[in-house]
């Protein structure tokens, strides 16, 4: 992210234009002040733009990386730019369900089109009887059931990363890539 002089970019208002009439002739004066309105029309230009350079949608591409660390988007540099902007975009509503398992299938639609179903390992069991056996205890392990709905395939390599990325850290992640939906007929 750097912001330089863009040659041929004029600025709004330039300096000389605003100097007191003693100085508007001065061809000393009026050289100086063009040179600093070269160096000052990006930082100008910037501001003018701020709002732009923080909507994602509108931000130059050497932006994005930068706005995605305000939010942690943990954006992959492979993503193409529209992945990117769209994680950066839905980073805040993805973070409010981190953990859970809608927020998970939406991460791995987001990041690689893919839909899943999710088991998950953790929770909690209790039993409506007194005085009965205590329930085995979870199983802590997390299994993802993706398939690629965007793609013609998926990468389990990938998968894994969005799912350890997305899951707490207690349970221990699988994942199995299907060639579509789970039949859920009977049978």
């Amino acid at each position: 992210m750097t912001r330089a002089a863009i040659p041929g970019l004029a600025g709004r208002h330039p300096i000389g234009t605003l100097l007191p009439a003693l100085y508007a002739d001065d061809d000393l004066a009026q050289r100086f002040t063009a040179g600093l309105d070269t160096v000052l029309a990006p930082v100008l230009s910037t501001l003018d733009n701020l709002p732009a350079y923080l909507d994602p949608r509108l931000t130059p591409a050497d932006f994005l990386d930068w706005l995605s660390s305000w939010v942690g988007a943990g954006l992959d540099p492979a993503w193409p730019e529209e992945l990117r902007r769209a994680a950066v975009v839905r980073a805040v509503e993805l973070h409010r369900r981190r953990g859970t398992r809608r927020g998970l299938a939406e991460r791995l639609w987001l990041c690689l089109g893919a839909r899943a179903e999710i088991s998950d390992g953790g929770g909690a069991r209790w039993s409506t009887t007194a005085d009965s056996e205590l329930p085995p205890a979870p199983s802590g392990e997390l299994l993802v059931r993706a398939w690629p709905v965007r793609t013609d395939r998926l990468d389990r390599a990938q998968v894994l990363d969005v799912v350890r990325a997305s899951c707490p850290v207690h349970l221990t992640c699988r994942a199995e890539i299907l060639p579509g939906p789970p039949d859920r007929g009977e049978g």
